[in-house]
């Protein structure tokens, strides 16, 4: 539901409560009347209460791709939390909605933080290691791993050997580096759960911090898919 529909519904609600306020006759039943005011005032704060998330602190985000397939299939509908970045940093395996790189548009990506400052990050014959440590990926599809190998390295992430190009990729200086195979400060590695059709961090490079938006957390949209994201 978008924010002018759910207004919508608060005026209607108002005017309902209005014309029982002033017009006690509509319902001549005393003990009824109270009853429908008791729920007309509840939905409206509920209502109230609502908007005001939507609009300083939950947003929605419909899925446009199949990047994070089966994760999340292209027309899912999400909440994600706007405040959250603003209070704390992104922390590994969480889901972030975030301003693609320059080259890439305007529109949001979805992507799940793979590594973080001062990890070190390797996709190696389809398994991911962060910090030396093979990841368990329930989330990724049935058998499909990465057909890809990645590495942080020598100042740059590395595609089946190849450093990405520094001009058409997201790539600090090296100066800005604390160590030659660490996610340097202020940078993330950002992949798709659905690696080998997913626009990330082994196309384009790092993502900086301030381009997160929102962490997302919970599916509403369709009801088969209802649930939190982990």
């Amino acid at each position: 539901m978008s924010p002018g529909a759910l207004f919508l519904i608060i005026g209607l609600l108002l005017v309902a409560r209005v014309v029982i306020g002033l017009r006690p006759a509509t319902i001549p039943d005393d003990k009824q009347r109270t009853a429908i005011r008791e729920y007309l005032d509840a939905f409206i704060v509920a209502g109230i209460v609502a908007l005001i998330l939507m609009q300083f602190v939950v947003r929605t985000f419909w899925i446009p791709s199949g990047s994070m397939e089966p994760t999340l299939d292209v027309n899912d509908v999400l909440l994600a939390n706007e405040v959250q970045y603003h209070l704390s940093n992104p922390k590994d395996g969480q889901i972030a909605v975030f301003a693609p790189p320059p080259q890439l548009g305007t529109t949001d990506f979805i992507k799940r933080v793979m590594a973080v400052p001062g990890d070190t990050f390797k996709v190696k014959d389809g398994d991911v290691y962060r910090n030396g440590v093979k990841l368990d990926e329930p989330y990724l599809p049935k058998g499909q791993r990465p057909n890809y190998d990645l590495e942080i390295k020598d100042y740059s992430i590395y595609v089946d050997g190849m450093a990405l190009d520094p001009s058409r990729s997201q790539l600090p200086p090296k100066s800005a580096w604390q160590a030659p195979d660490r996610v340097p400060e202020g940078y993330y590695l950002m992949l798709g759960d659905n690696r080998n059709d997913s626009d990330d961090s082994h196309l384009w490079g790092f993502l900086r911090r301030d381009q997160f938006v929102d962490h997302a957390f919970f599916v509403f949209w369709p009801p088969k898919h209802v649930g939190a994201l982990h």
